[in-house]
């Protein structure tokens, strides 16, 4: 790994023959290892964040339903207040350091939670705060980190390095819930999230020992406004062929997951009638689902391209969707179990796709905006989505709400349809030049920047 940052990469469109591969695959490169290593420690400790948050307002601080709603809507918040501002700034910012203060700042927010409740001084407004503080930085770390994978790995290796990542994140949204249980079973919720305060520290020290160096941002000359940053970026996706459709997909995906899953619980409860436990077994269903999809997601790619691959599968999975309304009592919960594991291996494999196409497609100085763009859309539905299931649970009943969600989910594969992936075998590896210099010549009324030529597009 130590030829990453001190040697020119090799265009991954020529006909270089590949280097030789060893069975630990990306894994192998120290660098990644490092960026995987970080990633999924920390991972594990968010997850056990979403367990140990709610149970310390609700033990400590004695709080309802309600205010653990508000501490999960604080947490997605950020997303809508300051995604696009920060995918601009991520653009223009060493990514490496962006990412390290952010875990820091995170360990620091959470740090404090214990603190204050060892010293009898932790309120809601605290909880809140903090809820607000990782929020953002979540913000700031994710865009960054999916800019900063680029740098790390060569374009012919972001589609397995994305699938180590999504399947990481998956393993620990399986274990987390359980660790965090565990945890605060043995020693306390409060003792549970310094814990967690430590994983951002692990973070840190991985992306402290990383080689790699940052491609050098181009020399100061005349400041361009944000708002012009930020405006480049959502025309670059919303006028992009490929971009275009992904994003809407994400958003409609989003509000009907989200939506079915803010009465999943009750439908289990109070529709189905299982009990605590299997309710918990089944809800692991979707991160389980996110294991195969990381497993499977290269050799999809590999077996019928990128886009083909991407189109099919989805296709083929999110149907299986609609099995989760149909589950009965006994042997009936195999179907809920099944169209989870379904639903969440075709959603893991899109999302490595996307994502991996994103990091070598878009230039690289609008990586930033375009990753911020595209999250901010399609976290901007998760919101809606929750209110509108939770309204439809109390209006029309449990399962025919679960009925009108996961019909939405089952036929939102439509609208990657509605894109050129259902013409073309793969996606490809780097927006033209010339396209790219039009563009920004048209949009500003100036003279396009000179592009780089295919061979220097990484």
């Amino acid at each position: 790994m130590s030829a990453y940052g001190t040697m020119p990469r090799m265009d991954p469109r020529n006909d270089t023959p590949d280097r030789p591969r060893t069975r630990w695959g990306v894994l192998a490169q120290r660098d990644f290892r490092l960026l995987w290593t970080g990633e999924t420690v920390s991972g594990l400790g968010n997850s056990v964040t979403v367990v140990a948050v709610p149970l310390i307002s609700v033990e400590v601080l004695d709080t309802g339903s309600t205010a653990v709603g508000l501490l999960t809507a604080a947490v997605w918040l950020p997303w809508l207040l300051v995604g696009l501002p920060v995918g601009a700034w991520v653009d223009r910012a060493p990514k490496r350091t962006v990412m390290t203060v952010c875990d820091l700042v995170s360990c620091a927010a959470l740090t404090s939670v214990p603190l204050a409740a060892w010293l009898g001084a932790l309120t809601f407004g605290h909880m809140v705060a903090v809820a607000l503080v990782c929020g953002t930085a979540a913000v700031c770390f994710s865009t960054a980190c999916h800019a900063y994978v680029r740098t790390v790995l060569d374009g012919r290796d972001l589609l397995e390095g994305n699938a180590r990542l999504q399947g990481a994140e998956a393993a620990a949204q399986v274990a987390g819930p359980g660790a965090a249980g565990l945890l605060a079973q043995a020693f306390g919720a409060v003792t549970a999230l310094a814990a967690d305060a430590v994983t951002f520290l692990v973070s840190a020290a991985c992306l402290g020992r990383i080689g790699a160096m940052e491609p050098d941002r181009a020399p100061g000359g005349e400041r361009v406004p944000l708002r012009r940053q930020i405006a480049e970026g959502v025309r670059f996706v919303a006028r992009d062929r490929y971009l275009r459709p992904m994003v809407a997909w994400g958003a409609v995906i989003n509000m009907a997951l989200t939506g079915y899953q803010a009465v999943q619980v009750v439908f289990l409860v109070r529709t189905v009638g299982l009990d605590p436990a299997v309710v918990g077994l089944l809800l692991t269903g979707g991160s389980a689902g996110g294991v195969v999809g990381a497993l499977v997601a290269t050799r999809v790619g590999r077996w019928f391209g990128t886009a083909r691959g991407l189109l099919l599968l989805q296709a083929a999975t999110l149907p299986f969707v609609l099995l989760l309304p149909l589950t009965t009592a006994g042997p009936g919960t195999v179907l809920f179990a099944v169209g989870s594991v379904l639903v969440g291996t075709g959603v893991c494999v899109a999302n490595i796709v996307v994502g991996g196409f994103r990091q070598a497609y878009c230039p690289p100085r609008l990586l930033g905006r375009v990753v911020a763009t595209a999250m901010v859309v399609n976290h901007s539905t998760v919101p809606a989505g929750s209110l509108l299931g939770g309204v439809l649970g109390d209006t029309v009943g449990y399962r025919p709400a679960m009925w009108v969600m996961t019909s939405v989910v089952a036929s939102s594969w439509l609208v990657l349809a509605l894109g050129p992936m259902r013409r073309e075998r793969d996606l490809p590896r780097a927006h033209p030049p010339e396209q790219e210099r039009s563009r920004i010549a048209a949009d500003d009324g100036r003279p396009g920047p000179a592009c780089r030529k295919p061979s220097d597009a990484r």
